[in-house]
């Protein structure tokens, strides 16, 4: 029985976190974001459709695409300081 409930509350858990995943995912873009392009590709923001929107941090980070997520997160503070320079010129 303890197995049971053990096994119980690691599947809530985890569905708890691909729930975030997919909450991540699906954010609607912000009209204040300072940025026009891909703060990865430099591609046009829509230009490949819906911008693929995510908050690391408590900042939020809009991409052209999905795939772009990956070369950010191996070095989110470089992509992060491109948008905080955006953020600084706009004031």
């Amino acid at each position: 029985m303890k197995t049971s409930h053990a096994l119980l509350v690691a599947l809530t858990l985890l569905s708890a976190c691909n729930s975030k995943k997919k909450e991540e995912a699906s954010l609607p873009p912000s009209a204040d974001y300072p940025l026009k392009v891909c703060v990865v590709s430099g591609e046009k923001l829509g230009s490949m459709g819906k911008p693929h929107v995510i908050k690391h941090e408590g900042t939020e980070v809009q991409f052209c695409c999905k795939n772009c997520v990956k070369d950010f997160n191996a070095d989110p503070k470089k992509f992060l300081a491109k948008i905080e320079a955006a953020r600084a010129e706009k004031r």
